[in-house]
């Protein structure tokens, strides 16, 4: 008897790791997935949350916030996007050098306070370079993907029709958590002295490797189907093998063991900055 096909109404952004997947070079005789259209995949992050996908890319701190809200999406062990947090963190060299220590009383832009760059940026500050995350001015551009998110007191919205870079370009912020794209005219500079070097201390500190978004399950299919979790991991992982020269292969991660140090320090993050209200354990991120 020939086995019915699952049709999967899918979130997943446009990465090497992913193409083969997405361009159907990888194929499953069980699954079939309806892609959605959008081309910058954060912008369906609150629909994720509400369970409107069956399979779905997320960033690894909104899960958190999912799972403790409890929302109907389960993790599966696989990371399909990674960023090197210590570049991250730019200032206007037109407006002076920053360093970690001088960031007290700053106005830092941020695209939203739960944003997993910058989730990972406060942490290493707070950790790494004893910056009191509370004395700095935190500006968002967005709100959060979980509505049930409470910013605290010292993060302010950013007027209407501002950019985070035209901002920090025109010196309304003091420094901001951009892209490193966005560092390449030498204007913005980063804050973290040495970030590569930083990063790889970092890393081989914690034995971590960055992770920002991850791949997640509706609860429900997860539920009725368990097969499909599996066979979901399967193809990622065959889709990610065939770009075995992409950069930055830390956007090829999988399984529960391999991701373990790198998820229990992103939980121990996100709960010293009362993203969530309490620390979860590993193994808990993949109940179905």
């Amino acid at each position: 008897m020939t086995k019915s096909v699952l049709q999967l109404h899918t979130l997943l952004g446009d990465y090497p790791n992913t193409a083969a997947l997405k361009m159907a070079a990888v194929a499953s005789p069980r699954l079939a997935f309806e892609f959605s259209g959008e081309k910058l995949p954060q912008n369906s992050f609150k629909a994720v949350v509400r369970g409107e996908f069956d399979i779905a890319e997320l960033a690894i701190v909104t899960y958190l916030q999912a799972l403790a809200h409890g929302k109907p999406v389960t993790l599966l062990p696989a990371v399909v996007m990674a960023i090197p947090p210590h570049p991250c963190l730019a200032c206007n060299t037109a407006q002076g050098l920053l360093r970690p220590a001088d960031l007290a009383g700053k106005r830092i832009g941020i695209r939203a306070h739960s944003v997993t760059t910058v989730a990972w940026v406060r942490g290493i500050l707070a950790n790494d370079y004893g910056v009191d995350l509370e004395r700095v001015q935190w500006v968002a551009f967005e709100d959060p993907h979980v509505p049930e998110c409470i910013e605290p007191p010292n993060v302010t919205r950013a007027p209407a029709g501002k950019t985070l870079l035209g901002m920090l370009h025109a010196g309304e912020l003091d420094a901001g958590v951009v892209m490193a794209s966005d560092q390449k005219d030498g204007r913005l500079q980063p804050v973290i002295p040495e970030p590569q070097a930083a990063l790889q201390r970092w890393r081989e500190r914690h034995n971590v490797r960055p992770l920002n978004h991850v791949m997640v399950i509706h609860r429900d299919l997860a539920r009725a189907q368990p097969w499909v979790a599996d066979e979901m991991l399967r193809l990622l992982q065959q889709s990610a093998a065939q770009a075995p020269h992409m950069p930055g292969a830390d956007s090829m991660q999988f399984g529960i063991e391999a991701l373990r140090p790198t998820l229990d320090l992103i939980i121990h993050y996100a709960f010293q900055q009362r993203l969530i209200p309490r620390r979860f354990a590993v193994d808990e991120l993949f109940n179905m």
